[in-house]
């Protein structure tokens, strides 16, 4: 079956209006948030929407066969990456077997590499790889799951990302993350913050939950060292994406100074290259690719079999907020905990806040995805339209950090 069409596409979900009311805003509306732009001060720790450098407009990918069957893909970065697809990739992959997703993913990987693959060219990939999966999945009747070798487990065990741990808890989540409100230049302040949110966390939930924290790339290799001998009392399961993804000697630095803090990362590490990096200097605990930015359920297959080769756990950034994530989490035997980003009202059911019709949402700490084929998304054709190419496109969309 050949590819008749790639295009960068909008999908305009429906609007949905919960029936519960809401107790209060949930804290992405109020916490702070460390992130990288914090260096200027123009860009304090605040909500991520002030600040450069989150997700941005959504984009989709749509890819149709010759018989018309079509599949969708997603990424962020809007503008773009949007262009990327359409006039980079499209003119590439058009006419092709829609079924080779190997050839046509190794296909966009060495396309890519007079003007890089580790950044916005690999989030174009995504879109449209996980599209050619959705397609795959639609032609073939099954559902992507079950391609990739059936499920590993009965159902997938969730951890919760948020600072509404009453929340959280009352959902039934076992297991939590919170997120990082503080920059590495503000030095023993920032320490002390720190501190006292792990302690108050973790009164909170317990001992007999893991905790972790998510410092967003917000920390040097300093600030780090001196945070986890801090934290040690806390026993953290992890510490999450502490440093830039680039800084490979810090990665290596960091867990040679901190033996006894667990380190995770990878959602702003693309491509399989350099996960293998980080674990050939086993510098990593645990691997986070986000299906969206990473290469795409292809490459993000690549990247858990370096990590599961060497007894490394594999758990996507944000995997169990999207049906991509859901799919690969499920089938995947080195998924034992998977995120849940929660910044949604407190009090309202997260059924009546899913934003994509199909996609499942966690149920007492635990997830099963849908067995629709393809990645099992109930979006009609009506609602998608050609991508809006628009200068000064607003910052939006998807922030899931």
């Amino acid at each position: 079956m050949k590819i008749k069409t790639i295009k960068a596409v909008d999908v305009a979900l429906p609007k949905k209006v919960p029936k519960t009311i809401a107790k209060r805003p949930s804290w992405r509306h109020s916490a702070p948030i460390g992130l990288p732009m914090n260096k200027f001060e123009d860009f304090p720790p605040d909500v991520p929407g002030k600040s450069p450098g989150i997700a941005g407009k959504s984009v989709w990918v749509q890819i149709m066969a010759e018989d018309g069957t079509w599949g969708l893909g997603r990424t962020s970065f809007g503008m773009p990456i949007a262009s990327l697809i359409d006039h980079f990739y499209a003119p590439l992959l058009t006419g092709r077997d829609c079924f080779a997703t190997e050839h046509l993913n190794d296909m966009m990987w060495r396309a890519s590499k007079r003007h890089g693959s580790v950044g916005l060219s690999a989030c174009a990939q995504s879109a449209v790889d996980l599209a050619l999966w959705d397609l795959k999945g639609k032609l073939l009747n099954q559902p992507v799951y079950r391609l990739l070798g059936g499920p590993a487990r009965k159902k997938i065990q969730c951890y919760c990302t948020g600072d509404d741990l009453d929340w959280s808890i009352e959902l039934g989540f076992k297991h939590f993350k919170i997120t990082n409100p503080v920059y590495y230049d503000q030095g023993i302040t920032g320490l002390n913050i720190m501190e006292d949110k792990v302690a108050k966390a973790r009164d909170q939930i317990g001992r007999e939950s893991e905790l972790m924290i998510n410092p967003v790339m917000a920390y040097d290799v300093e600030f780090a060292i001196r945070l986890a001998e801090r934290l040690k009392p806390y026993e953290l399961r992890w510490m999450e994406e502490p440093l830039i993804p680039e800084d490979l000697e810090g990665h290596i630095q960091l867990r040679k100074a901190v033996p006894f803090m667990p380190i995770a990362t990878g959602e702003d590490h693309h491509t399989r290259i350099p996960f293998r990096q980080l674990v050939e200097n086993r510098c990593v605990d645990v691997v986070q690719p986000d299906l969206h930015w990473c290469g795409g359920m292809t490459e993000a297959i690549k990247i858990y079999h370096i990590a599961e080769a060497a007894g490394i756990k594999s758990s996507p950034h944000a995997g169990l907020n999207s049906a991509y994530g859901q799919h690969f989490c499920y089938a995947m035997p080195e998924c034992s905990l998977s995120e849940f980003h929660l910044s949604t009202a407190v009090g309202v059911p997260l059924e009546e806040m899913s934003a994509i019709p199909g996609v499942e949402v966690p149920k007492d700490g635990y997830l099963i995805p849908s067995d629709s084929p393809g990645f099992g998304q109930e979006i009609s054709e009506d609602w998608i339209t050609p991508y809006r190419y628009a200068v000064g496109e607003k910052r939006g969309g998807d922030v899931v950090l």
